[in-house]
């Protein structure tokens, strides 16, 4: 019997724990969680635009990454949207970042239900070793979006359709202008897009399958650098907790709740403070 198919316990949320006054956002606060991916962009294709243009991939970088988080707040209904506002924030990201976040969108919610468990498309990935990952990534959204069109709805077809008109359609404004700027986006997110089974999952889920924690955690500097994406246990335990609040979150459950705090599994352990640092 293999990983994919022996049975899976994945962790529950521990009861007691208060949550839900974390959910509720203030205006300002959604602004800011709206734009964050934007002074990224900006810089890249600034950047793009120089003879500085090597640098502009950091800039890229750190842009796929606030994009990822305000992608995943918009799947989980995070952002006090309407859902249409959802779907919108979804369909301009899909442009941006050269992917379907509707069959993403499908594909996360599944790994929500699943977690690591068979019928979890997203999250298999994580059951492999770093060089696995690493070959396997250009196929990751391939994967995803052929599982997404497989089992949407037609509601859901057609957004993803429009998703994928709107990368296309940067991507051909892209060879038809010749814009250097635009090319170089449109290579960084190629990039960007193959290496996100490694960023997006692997890193937070590598052996973490029955290992009784739902995802992995990082306190510290690292966390921050990563925008708080890093909380992942907190955030599949209480899906419907903004990120910007999961380090709130992570404090309650590691004071309130027996054994958590001793159990966690951090991203990379030896980049916490000490005094976060679990023991083996």
């Amino acid at each position: 019997m293999t990983h994919m198919t022996r049975p899976h316990h994945p962790e529950r949320p521990p009861r007691g724990i208060i949550w839900s006054d974390l959910v509720a956002l203030s205006p300002w606060a959604k602004v800011k969680e709206l734009m964050l991916p934007l002074p990224w962009l900006l810089l890249s294709l600034t950047l793009y635009g120089t003879s500085l243009w090597p640098l502009g991939g950091i800039g890229s970088f750190m842009f796929f990454l606030c994009a990822l988080r305000l992608n995943h707040e918009a799947i989980h209904g995070n952002l006090g949207l309407p859902r249409k506002g959802d779907n919108l924030v979804m369909h301009v990201l899909s442009a941006l970042m050269l992917g379907s976040n509707h069959a993403f969108s499908h594909c996360h919610l599944l790994h929500h239900k699943h977690a690591m468990g068979p019928g979890d498309c997203e999250g298999k990935c994580g059951h492999m070793s770093l060089p696995q990952v690493l070959i396997y990534g250009p196929r990751f959204p391939v994967d995803i979006n052929r599982a997404a069109w497989e089992g949407a709805s037609t509601k859901g077809r057609k957004r993803i359709l429009i998703d994928w008109g709107l990368a296309l359609g940067v991507v051909i404004t892209a060879l038809l202008t010749g814009s250097q700027i635009l090319l170089l986006h449109v290579a960084a997110m190629s990039v960007a897009q193959c290496l996100a089974a490694l960023f997006a999952v692997w890193i937070t889920h590598q052996g973490t399958h029955d290992s009784g924690v739902a995802a992995r955690s990082q306190r510290g500097l690292l966390a921050r650098l990563a925008y708080l994406m890093f909380y992942h246990r907190e955030h599949h335990l209480f899906p419907k907790v903004p990120v910007s609040r999961l380090p709130v979150l992570a404090d309650r459950l590691d004071r309130s709740v027996a054994g958590y705090a001793a159990r966690r599994k951090p991203v990379i352990g030896w980049l916490e403070p000490r005094r976060f640092r679990v023991e083996p």
